[in-house]
């Protein structure tokens, strides 16, 4: 005769195990895509869910935000040039569901997502366009690729490129053109000095002519800044009229010596 107490006990430790084994947990940041029996029933979580044991199971999806890598790249510019180029892109799962069903692998696919449309988006801007205006591209990559990836249920937030190395002998070249238009530049400003010192200089020929002692004054000033510095030598200029006078008075000085 069985022993009754001893089948209830066996019955519920079975029960308890069972609900043991039934139990799962999925963090706040998780999701739990349930299957039962290979067809999708729901999504569970975040916190505690139940699955039936041998019917159910459910693979965890992180909901969070990741940095998927884009190894160096080689791609052709619009004009013909030859760059590499390596990209990070930032994504997210919005949809656990389409994630787990729609895709094998969601960072393997969305590499090789973004290679593709690095490589096309590349060929659409020139070399110039490539390194001057980054952020411009970075933005088409972003539209090119989240075009994509949105039925897999992900959600490309960023991508940025992170380096762009261009042939040694274009680097020469650019060199030499930056190197040109700071000459250039340095030409004009010279030019257009000595065109404000030209004026300059006009106003005060007009001011002094006007004014003839101004003239006086400004020598006189000369001679005392001449004199303040330590030379050996100083030439003081003076009016024709002065020296007409002094070779009069040279002049009459000769003749009552004979």
């Amino acid at each position: 005769m069985f022993d009754v107490h001893a089948i209830i006990a066996a019955v519920a430790i079975a029960l308890v195990l069972l609900l043991l084994a039934s139990l799962r947990i999925a963090n706040q940041y998780q999701r739990a895509v349930v299957f039962q029996l290979g067809r999708y029933v729901r999504t569970a979580g975040p916190g505690l869910y139940l699955l039936i044991p041998l019917v159910e199971w459910s693979r965890t999806v992180d909901m969070r935000t990741m940095t998927t890598a884009v190894e160096q790249q080689e791609a052709i510019t619009k004009d013909n040039v030859p760059v590499k180029i390596n990209a990070v892109i930032w994504r997210k799962v919005i949809d656990p569901e389409r994630s787990v069903i729609e895709v094998v692998n969601v960072g393997e696919s969305v590499v090789q997502v973004a290679v593709t449309a690095l490589r096309g988006v590349i060929g659409q801007h020139t070399l110039d366009d490539v390194l001057k205006e980054q952020d411009t591209i970075s933005a088409a990559l972003q539209d090119s690729i989240d075009r994509v990836t949105e039925p897999w249920g992900v959600k490309v937030e960023r991508v940025q490129m992170k380096n762009v190395e261009i042939p040694n002998s274009m680097q020469r070249a650019m060199a030499q053109e930056a190197e040109a238009h700071r000459e250039k530049r340095a030409r004009r400003i010279k030019a257009e000095a000595e065109v404000e010192a030209a004026a300059l200089l006009r106003q005060a020929a007009e001011t002094i002519m006007q004014s003839p002692a101004g003239l006086e004054l400004r020598r006189m000033q000369m001679i005392t800044e001449v004199g303040a510095e330590q030379n050996t030598m100083t030439i003081i200029m003076m009016p024709s009229e002065f020296v007409e006078m002094a070779r009069a008075f040279a002049g009459s000085g000769g003749e009552g010596g004979r």
